[in-house]
């Protein structure tokens, strides 16, 4: 990271403020570390967090990823970009599918085609499960995105460029997310649940950076990287906040899955295990598998083998999601 100018799209969300207190706590010879995003007030706030004056890395670029002149101005001279924009609400996709459409697969193209003209050395862009087996036009999206920065490693000639991705679950606290949500919504003694036998899985915005920073250290060009973590039940999270209050069941929301899927059956023909994390490795890779395999130990998953939500090994409780949400949500939260 010594005097390296990493950008950060979508840099006033959850992530990006955590992958921003990250690396000018344990990187702080960046030479720069740019937040692009298109919300001005954002900024401003994120600003009055992360100072100029303290933090003479920082630089706010206020722009859009669905601007291409824009997004080249802002990597001139960046050597690493983080993509973490995107509209991710999925019923306000569903309602406007055009705007989602615009944003994750048109600013993703964006992204990539800016990177190419501008010498940028590595690009890793965010996922979600969503983008596995989608039924709704966000995962739809994402997938798309997926795909295209896989593949932009077949494009990039003879530029010294590699593109990642980081796929995972729910994160923990971060804006728009459930845990906050139940938190907030706790006083009404009412706690809405969608399907009450609904499973998600669960990282904290620290397992979302590390993973990011792995990627940034580690990948060779086209890798999909998948966290080993948790699952939780729906009604555990209600559980876990407002044990008293009243669970009352209002049904999935438009383009809801009851399950979460981070790598299906099909995808096991190309997943690696690589200890922490799996990778799904690309169909069409520029590099040498076993190569690959051997330079990382990595071990080839059964034929079959699928990481979903609801049949996932490791599982958080009632408690232990307690323990959680003090940890990385509200350290004065009490049940």
């Amino acid at each position: 990271m010594k005097d390296k100018s990493i950008l950060i799209t979508g840099g006033t969300g959850s992530l990006g403020k955590a992958l921003t207190k990250h690396i000018l706590t344990n990187h702080p010879e960046v030479s720069r570390l740019i937040v692009y995003s298109r919300d001005e007030q954002k900024q401003f706030e994120m600003e009055q967090e992360f100072p100029v004056r303290k933090y003479p890395q920082m630089r706010y670029f206020i722009g859009d990823v669905r601007d291409s002149h824009r997004l080249e101005r802002a990597f001139g001279g960046v050597d690493y970009v983080i993509h973490a924009a995107a509209m991710k609400h999925v019923h306000i996709a569903e309602y406007n599918p055009d705007e989602c459409v615009k944003t994750n697969v048109g600013g993703a193209e964006n992204v990539i085609q800016a990177a190419l003209k501008t010498n940028v050395q590595k690009v890793v862009a965010l996922s979600t499960d969503k983008a596995c087996a989608p039924i709704n036009l966000y995962g739809a999206t994402k997938l798309t995105s997926d795909k295209l920065f896989v593949a932009a490693n077949n494009i990039r000639g003879k530029r010294d460029i590699v593109f990642s991705v980081v796929r995972y679950g729910n994160v923990m606290g971060s804006n728009g997310s459930v845990i906050p949500f139940f938190i907030k919504r706790k006083p009404t003694g009412v706690l809405p649940i969608t399907v009450e036998s609904m499973t998600r899985f669960n990282i904290s915005l620290q397992g979302g950076v590390d993973m990011v920073m792995h990627a940034l250290d580690t990948a060779w060009g086209g890798e999909i990287f998948v966290p080993k973590i948790a699952s939780y039940k729906i009604m555990d999270v209600a559980e876990a906040v407002g044990p008293e209050c009243k669970k009352e069941v209002i049904g999935i929301r438009p383009g809801e899955k009851i399950h979460e899927e981070m790598l299906t059956a099909s995808d096991s023909f190309f997943t690696y295990n690589l200890g922490k994390y799996y990778v799904l490795t690309p169909q069409t890779p520029i590099w040498n598998v076993d190569e690959f395999v051997k330079h990382f130990n990595a071990e080839k998953v059964a034929e079959g083998f699928s990481y979903s939500s609801d049949t996932n090994e490791m599982w958080e409780t009632p408690e232990s999601l307690r323990s959680l949400i003090k940890e990385h949500v509200d350290p004065n939260f009490t049940a």
